[in-house]
């Protein structure tokens, strides 16, 4: 019974070695081979205007350059110790409309576009809860008054009750 297992065992780790052999020497004969640029990574992939993101990209040794409709041309710089990958950082305009852009690498004389590699959302007005009006409005005010004068009364008849305990 344990034969069987041993051989099918041995003969999945053979075919396992062969499959890594075979792959092998096409890694190897890749570096010599002229970069292609390949591999568009952004992060994050869902920016609100006015953000920053980071661009990776695969092939690409000697660094280069990207650019969208979305940002500014921006440079890509090579990443020491990775061997043939360059990474750069890009601004979002303030005033990119949301949806979904592309991304244009130039690097060793090839181009590469990444369609639709990130999606620009509509900024938000942090800070004011939500509310699109300048300065305070008649209710606003309105509101305000009503809460002043409320405490105000109310801070009299506590101070009026007070003082009349201290004479009983």
């Amino acid at each position: 019974m344990r034969k069987p297992r041993i051989v099918a065992a041995s003969a999945v780790s053979a075919a396992a070695a062969v499959a890594l052999g075979l792959a092998a020497p096409a890694a190897v004969a890749r570096d010599g081979m002229t970069a292609n640029p390949r591999n568009v990574v952004v992060q994050p992939s869902v920016i609100a205007r006015g953000g920053q993101i980071t661009v990776s990209v695969d092939g690409c040794p000697a660094g280069g350059h990207m650019t969208s409709s979305a940002f500014p041309q921006s440079n890509l710089t090579p990443v020491n110790g990775v061997g043939q990958s360059a990474r750069g950082t890009a601004t979002i305009n303030d005033n990119a409309r949301p949806g979904p852009y592309d991304i244009t690498v130039y690097c060793s004389g090839q181009t590469l576009t990444a369609p639709a590699a990130f999606t620009v959302i509509g900024g938000v007005r942090g800070g004011l809860g939500g509310s699109s009006s300048t300065g305070a409005t008649p209710t606003d005010m309105a509101i305000g008054g009503g809460l002043v004068a409320a405490a105000a009364a109310g801070g009299a008849l506590f101070w009026m009750r007070r003082r009349s305990e201290r004479r009983a």
